[in-house]
């Protein structure tokens, strides 16, 4: 979430009602999707490259990933 953005007191809510496996789940969820949202993106931006060259950059990138 963006930094100026804030959660409602509804959203708060559903997330405290959540278990931590399903917190975990969603997290987990969301991660697998970022994932293959960068994959779209660079075979998009480098229609030469394999799979398995993008899946290298894919690993790369989110290792060194920061928050």
């Amino acid at each position: 979430m963006p930094p100026d953005e804030q959660f409602t007191p509804a959203q708060i809510a559903i997330y405290r009602q959540m278990t931590p496996e399903r917190r975990l789940s969603l997290a987990e969820q969301l991660y697998w999707s970022a994932r293959e949202i960068k994959a779209a993106w660079l075979r998009a931006q480098h229609t030469d490259w394999s799979e398995e060259k993008i899946a290298r950059e894919v690993t790369r990138a989110f290792a060194n990933a920061r928050t």
